[in-house]
């Protein structure tokens, strides 16, 4: 299984969502704050394409914008 990378921020109702289901599926994943994080705020807009959304979750070469609708 490929490293799994959660891009979330404090507050957001989305990234929580996230992170609580990935914890139920007992699927690792590296956090990373993009507040707290430096860089972290130019690697995901990087990502997505200059969108300001958070989660993104990175899984290999996939990339997830948003997570349940957000």
């Amino acid at each position: 299984m490929s490293e799994v990378i959660m891009y979330t921020k404090e507050g957001c109702p989305y990234c929580a969502a996230a992170k609580k289901h990935y914890a139920e599926q007992g699927i690792a994943f590296n956090e990373i704050d993009i507040n707290s994080t430096p860089g972290a705020k130019d690697d995901l807009l990087k990502l997505t394409g200059g969108e300001k959304i958070v989660p993104v979750i990175v899984e290999g070469d996939k990339v997830q914008l948003g997570f349940g609708g957000g």
